[in-house]
């Protein structure tokens, strides 16, 4: 018997991955962590660990505490902190049996912060590169870009932090930031031409899975609607960034078409919140993961249907049988 852990399964990309893998194969042994105790967590796993928040320092002993207490064989990271954490600490990790869902270390770190990776799609002279600056002078910037533009987080994830500065005014109030934690682009496309997609990829510079979805955001950045589409526009910027990057692994590639053709937002070297929509569609790479990272197994493309999405607020209940009025 398998027994997979996934931390961050208080979160949807957590969950969603625990759902994938009951989907997949109900004789796995889930395991979720979560920092937090009221969370429906328990609801989608076998064993549910109350876990320190990755951020503290007896973080790593506690996780390698749990992977040899219940000899676990795979570990998923569900939210974006442990992917670093993890990827920093691989060797530790795995001397205690437990093998690690886990893009590149490299791609993992350049990934972390958006300037750098710009810098990189610059210096490989990656057509989908968007215009970026660290400029601190409005006029320069509405000469550049127009009004509006973006400021986004260098680091950060989920659209988080963006802000759209439509007026000296706004810009006035996020100038300080400009460099160390902001950086500016211009808006590409529309809303209506934003897409997420999902590639399993081999680590030499190929794929061998993939599927892309046209998304719509909610207001915290995660899909809130989704409908599945044809990939060959994305095809030839997914072969190139994948020969360059050289991603192993779910990998997760969001991209904006517009005028000048398909910009890519960014690379999340990790799964992502879209995975349980992506499940549902045919496309299930926890379980590709699994196979992946515990036999060597490379995954063949799936059978995708077409459709689309709409996420919406459900309730789990946890029963207290002890007590009855």
């Amino acid at each position: 018997m398998k027994k997979i852990l996934v931390s961050g399964a208080s979160g949807i990309v957590g969950y969603g991955i625990l759902r994938s893998l009951r989907k997949a194969d109900p004789t796995l042994h889930l395991i979720g962590s979560s920092m937090y105790t009221d969370s429906v967590a328990p609801a989608f796993c076998d064993i549910f660990k109350l876990a320190p928040a990755t951020s503290t320092s007896g973080y790593l002993n506690w996780l390698c505490a749990t992977i040899s207490r219940h000899q676990i064989d795979l570990i998923i990271p569900g939210i974006e902190i442990d992917l670093h954490s993890w990827s920093a600490s691989l060797a530790l990790i795995e001397r205690h049996g437990a093998r690690v869902v886990m893009n590149r270390p490299e791609l993992v770190a350049l990934c972390q912060d958006k300037w750098a990776f710009y810098t990189s799609l610059m210096a490989a002279g990656m057509p989908c590169i968007i215009d970026s600056s660290l400029d601190n002078s409005y006029e320069a910037l509405v000469a550049a870009y127009g009004l509006p533009f973006l400021l986004k987080p260098r680091r950060g994830f989920g659209s988080k932090g963006i802000v759209r500065v439509d007026s000296a005014a706004t810009f006035e109030r996020h100038r300080h930031d400009i460099g160390l934690r902001l950086m500016a682009q211009p808006i590409v496309g529309n809303d209506d031409n934003e897409f997420t997609t999902s590639a399993f990829c081999d680590g030499n510079g190929g794929y061998h899975a993939s599927i892309t979805l046209r998304r719509k955001l909610s207001k915290d950045g995660f899909t809130d609607k989704a409908e599945v589409v044809d990939a060959a526009q994305f095809r030839e910027t997914l072969e190139r960034l994948c020969q360059h990057y050289l991603p192993i692994g779910p990998t997760n590639f969001q991209f904006r078409t517009c005028a000048d053709g398909v910009k890519l937002l960014e690379i999340n070297p990790r799964i992502s919140s879209s995975t349980s929509i992506r499940t549902a569609f045919g496309y299930n790479e926890s379980a590709m993961a699994v196979d992946f990272y515990l036999s060597g197994k490379i995954p063949t493309p799936p059978a995708i249907r077409r459709g689309h999405a709409v996420r919406y607020i459900e309730e789990h209940i946890f029963y207290d049988d002890r007590v009855h009025f």
